[in-house]
């Protein structure tokens, strides 16, 4: 099994590198793994690993990393929210027309790969309804959701000609991420948990009563090798998922994090609401998807082990 992740250098690249190359994966033995990205740090001493910095738009970059064929495709690389709303020629060319390279060279390759693409939640927009469900049409209010909506349609027609073997999973925020610049609107999540885990103070910049949608690196792993490995017959009649995150409000965040950590951690909190944050990440509806749980995604089950698995190195 040869595989190939864009974006590998990131963060959950970089977790879903170091659980491909376990003993145990359900795409069974990797032979060559290939991992594409701007900047690789920390890259595992393997034999099995090929190691390729670079725009994974760039040709040269292309042709090195489909040398040998490739059997399953994580595409993970994009220029996120806030930055490809503030940059937009950035966004349009590594989220729409980079991708398309990707996928024109993988169509050349002519071996019709598994190609898992990572879109996003950012697809509906906002204001969002009061219940979202897998019927919910996609309507996005920023050029990164519409990058994202374009790219989901790319796989679908791909996959109807039998170019590739696609799917598009719509990620929520994942958190914890670590603290450095990501262009990331939606950090504040992140920087919550991590922030109060280790015992210091934290102004959640959005109401108590907020709600957002949550899912850690551990479970988003684990829901991206679910993907590459589902049957192809279940695939014939749906190509986009949304996962089955939990939703919980800022103070149920705190709440779960004070019973791991201690009571200290209420002690901690503030909340100082800004309008157009609110808007965006913590207005978020309940989330029904039970076609996407009988395929066999799951969420991280509890907070307790949200808040839990979201500090894993």
């Amino acid at each position: 099994m040869n595989v190939l992740i864009t974006g590998a250098g990131g963060f959950i690249g970089k977790a879903l590198v170091q659980s491909l190359l376990s003993v145990n994966t359900p795409l069974g033995e990797i032979g060559r793994l290939v991992l594409v990205d701007q900047r690789l740090e920390g890259v595992p001493r393997d034999q099995r690993v090929h190691a390729i910095e670079g725009d994974f738009g760039d040709a040269r970059v292309l042709n090195e990393a489909l040398q040998t064929p490739i059997d399953v495709i994580f595409h993970l690389a994009s220029v996120p929210g806030g930055m490809a709303e503030r940059e937009f020629e950035l966004g349009m060319r590594v989220n729409l027309h980079a991708m398309l390279a990707l996928l024109e060279a993988v169509r050349r390759q002519g071996r019709r790969p598994r190609f898992v693409f990572a879109s996003t939640i950012g697809v509906y927009g906002v204001p969002l309804p009061d219940l979202l469900d897998e019927n919910t049409p996609a309507e996005p209010t920023m050029s990164y959701g519409a990058q994202k909506l374009i790219g989901e349609i790319l796989v679908s027609d791909y996959s109807r000609r039998g170019l590739i073997e696609g799917l598009s999973l719509r990620l929520p925020g994942i958190v914890a991420r670590p603290p450095q610049p990501s262009g990331l609107l939606s950090a504040f999540l992140s920087d919550s948990i991590r922030t109060l885990a280790a015992g210091g103070r934290f102004t959640f910049p959005v109401g108590a009563d907020g709600t957002s949608w949550w899912m850690s690196r551990r479970c988003i792993v684990g829901n991206l090798l679910h993907a590459a490995s589902m049957e192809a017959t279940v695939l014939e009649s749906q190509r986009v998922w949304l996962l089955p995150v939990l939703h919980a409000s800022m103070r149920e965040i705190v709440d779960a994090l004070a019973r791991v950590h201690g009571d200290h951690v209420l002690q901690n909190v503030s909340y100082e609401p800004n309008e157009k944050l609110q808007a965006q990440f913590a207005s978020y509806p309940p989330l029904q998807c039970p076609r996407v749980i009988a395929a066999g995604f799951r969420n991280d089950g509890t907070l307790e082990s949200l808040v839990q698995q979201a500090l894993d190195s």
